[in-house]
């Protein structure tokens, strides 16, 4: 089961770190505030909750032109001033921009509902709001938002189908396989929701109990988490989605420690309108985060002209572009390709011979790092958590490597794992990493994964089928790919019952491996 204290402690480190995000972005009002044409208004949500938001209209409006719609939902503990500097952006190029605090944050009223119902219904209303109150045209209208604001907009395009365009920056589409991937719970990922929400806004006492049976590892209580995260996942509405048809554009980071990339790229591959897909180095919103100080950013001059062809008709050329952008987290430039499944469109297995016992509950050293800390450094500095790869303990980690590459990989899209393991107890959690592994055997981390499983019978082989988080990496001429596999990670909680043992084959029929995506060379 889960350690209480461990995720008390991160909650703690949560809300600090929640307390910083948030004062930084306070940063942007005094700018965003000097310009012209906005307005700060309140607007009834559901229920008659009050929205605080802000309105910038194109200069010299004067109500006798009608203009795109833009309606921006704020990120998760950050307040309503959060996009300023990108609405002024927006109304020079002729829209008109309204972006509220969403409910239970800040000054708006009403509990935090985690893009629950009262959400989606409150974006239906702050488009009523528009439509009524400024010279907004009710036949282009768009939706955008960073993380929580991404994953509402995407919501609300599924229910409400005057909703013509999305920008999901990222965001989830699937709120389980971001949060509770491999049925193992991302604590660190999650104190941080928790800690912001306890600073910033009001947790109802569902979301209380939900925070609290994820800590606790309440199994009785899983199903109506996983149901809970359903309600709020695009995930669920993609046929609704899609019959509405709106262009649908993604962008994530490949070390997004909140909301990893698979499940966006999922949700790509169901999505049967205009859509486009756009990963990049970075953790959590790093990607975005220079343009909501109005600095020149990829991303969001992306969703002005997405925006720009999808609700102004611009024959900007974004459409015929491939739709899916990729940027390496080794290399500089962009990649496109026509769909997902053409990322990796080379599948080089590992084989994983041979049988290893490894014992649980130690830490091995192996680790996916700290919470945007290492994806931040990576991103800037192509550092990312790295972990000796001979001095590993072999007590407590799993070790197969490749043989020495005479050319260079280029590792893109998600690596998957199959085993066979044979636990000694009923429960039990691993996590696996692929690493980079130099000359001197340093280990840069490539992806990782967790994976859980409860109710087993101790001794009898298990299949174990996982998918690696998504990733664009180039592993050079000289090196090898490890993949370790152990049983503690800080960045999750662990289910090792005391003194079990984990036991790893490959069984002549089912031999085990681990599947690279490889770029087509």
């Amino acid at each position: 089961m889960g350690h209480p204290r461990k995720a008390l402690r991160t909650t703690t480190v949560g809300a600090v770190s929640a307390t910083l995000i948030a004062g930084s972005a306070l940063g942007l009002a005094p700018t965003a505030q000097a310009a012209d044409a906005v307005r700060f208004v309140d607007i009834a949500g559901d229920g008659g909750t009050v929205l605080k938001a802000n309105v910038v209209t194109p200069s010299g409006s004067d109500g006798t032109q009608r203009y795109p719609l833009l309606v921006l939902p704020t990120s998760w503990g950050l307040p309503q001033v959060q996009y300023l500097a990108q609405a002024q952006k927006l109304a020079n190029s002729g829209y008109i921009v309204v972006s509220y605090n969403v409910r239970g944050f800040w000054q708006s009223g009403g509990e935090i509902d985690v893009a629950g119902p009262a959400d989606t219904a409150d974006a239906s209303k702050v488009i009523d709001w528009a439509l009524a109150n400024t010279p907004a045209d009710d036949r282009h209208i768009g939706m955008a938002g960073v993380s929580y604001g991404a994953g509402i907009s995407l919501l609300a395009a599924a229910h409400d189908k005057r909703v013509k365009a999305v920008a999901a920056l990222s965001g989830w589409a699937d709120l389980i396989a971001s949060i509770y991937s491999g049925r193992t719970q991302h604590v660190q990922a999650n104190a941080l929701l928790d800690g912001a929400s306890l600073v910033t806004g009001r947790q109802s006492a569902e979301l209380r109990q939900i925070f609290d049976n994820f800590y606790a590892s309440n199994l009785s209580k899983e199903q109506d988490m996983i149901n809970w995260g359903k309600k709020r996942s695009a995930i669920t509405y993609v046929d609704q989605l899609n019959k509405n048809g709106a262009a649908v554009m993604m962008a994530n980071a490949w070390g997004d420690t909140i909301f990893a990339p698979n499940q966006y790229a999922d949700f790509y591959e169901k999505l049967t309108g205009p859509k486009r897909l756009e990963l990049r180095p970075g953790d959590h919103a790093t990607a975005e985060l220079t343009g909501l100080f109005g600095l020149p950013n990829d991303v969001w001059t992306d969703t002005g002209r997405w925006f720009d062809h999808y609700l102004k008709g611009e024959d900007n050329g974004i459409d015929r572009e491939e739709p899916v952008q990729l940027k390496s987290r080794s290399t500089g430039g962009y990649e496109g390709y026509p769909d997902w499944k053409s990322v990796g469109a080379t599948q080089k297995k590992i084989a994983l011979p041979g049988t290893t016992t490894i014992h649980t509950n130690v830490d091995s050293g192996a680790d996916g790092g700290i919470i945007f800390l290492s994806s931040i450094l990576d991103q800037i500095a192509q550092a990312p958590p790295v972990a000796s790869i001979p001095l590993l303990p072999r007590r407590w980690a799993a070790v197969w490597q490749s043989e020495k590459y005479a050319s260079v990989q280029q590792v893109r899209g998600t690596a998957k794992l199959h085993t066979t393991v044979t636990p000694t107890k009923e429960s039990g959690t691993l996590v696996a990493y692929l690493y980079d592994v130099g000359p001197l055997g340093l280990g840069k981390l490539v992806s990782n994964a967790p994976y859980t499983f409860h109710g087993q019978t101790p001794g009898k082989p298990i299949d174990v089928g996982l998918e690696l988080f998504s990733t664009a990496y180039d592993v050079p001429a000289g090196h090898r790919l490890a993949l370790v596999v152990d049983t503690v990670d800080p960045l999750y909680i662990e289910h090792n019952p005391s003194g079990a043992q984990l036991t790893f084959s490959s069984p002549a029929d089912d031999p085990s491996y681990v599947s690279i995506p490889l770029r087509e060379q």
